[in-house]
C-alpha cells in the first residue's frame, strides 16, 4: 500500500464518519428511517473498508514496507473512525427502534441553526443536467450540496463542475429557512431558483 492509498482510505474512513454521524442526528430529529438506514449502509461499507485498512497495513508491516509503528498508526487511525461510525450506527439505531426523543435532547438538536437534508433528484428538476456551479445552490437557497450518493457511488465535496443527474441523492445543509425551497427544486416542484 503506498502512501497516498494509505491516505486516501483513512481520508474516506474519516468522510464518511463524519457524514454518518450528520445523517444519524438528521435521522432523530426528522424522524426519518431513509436517513437511519443511510447511516447502516454507510456502516456497513465502513466495516469492510477498516478490515481491508488493517489487512494491508499489516501485510505492508511484515513485507517491510512498512515500519511497525507507521503500521500501528495507519491502524490506530482507521480504528477511530471506525469507533466514530459504530457510534453514529448507535445513534440512528434509535430512530429505526422508534424509541422517543427525550424533548431535551429534541430541544438541542433543534437549536442549531443549520439543517441536514437527503432528498431524491427527480427527472423534471431544474437541477438535472446542470451543474453546480450554474446552479448556485448556497446562493439562491443557502443550502450547500456536501455529498452526492449516485447509485453505489458516493461523491464527497462536489466541486461547481459537478453536474447533477436524475435520481441522484443529494446531501446538503445550510440555514432551516433554505430547506423547503432546496426540496421542492429538487422534486421539480419550483422551477424558479
Amino acid at each position: 500500500m503506498s502512501e497516498e492509498e494509505a491516505e486516501s482510505m483513512l481520508l474516506e474512513l474519516k468522510e464518511k464518519a463524519e457524514l454518518m454521524v450528520d445523517l444519524a442526528y438528521s435521522s432523530l430529529l426528522y424522524d426519518s428511517k431513509k436517513l437511519a438506514d443511510e447511516v447502516y449502509e454507510l456502516e456497513d461499507y465502513i466495516d469492510s473498508l477498516h478490515y481491508e485498512l488493517q489487512r494491508l497495513a499489516i501485510d505492508d508491516a511484515k513485507k517491510g514496507e512498512l515500519e511497525t509503528d507507521e503500521a500501528l498508526a495507519i491502524i490506530q487511525l482507521g480504528n477511530s473512525s471506525e469507533m466514530i461510525a459504530d457510534a453514529a450506527r448507535e445513534i440512528a439505531d434509535v430512530e429505526l427502534r422508534d424509541v422517543e426523543l427525550h424533548p431535551i435532547l429534541r430541544d438541542s438538536i433543534m437549536e442549531s441553526d443549520e439543517v441536514i437534508t437527503r432528498i431524491e433528484v427527480k427527472d423534471n428538476s431544474i437541477m438535472v443536467n446542470k451543474s453546480l456551479g450554474e446552479l448556485e445552490l448556497a446562493k439562491n437557497t443557502g443550502m450547500w450540496v456536501f455529498v452526492i450518493k449516485r447509485g453505489r457511488k458516493w461523491i464527497y465535496d462536489p466541486d461547481k463542475n459537478e453536474v447533477i443527474k436524475a435520481g441522484d441523492i443529494l446531501f446538503a445543509k445550510g440555514p432551516k429557512e433554505g430547506l423547503e425551497h432546496f426540496i421542492s427544486l429538487a422534486r421539480g416542484e419550483e422551477r424558479e431558483l
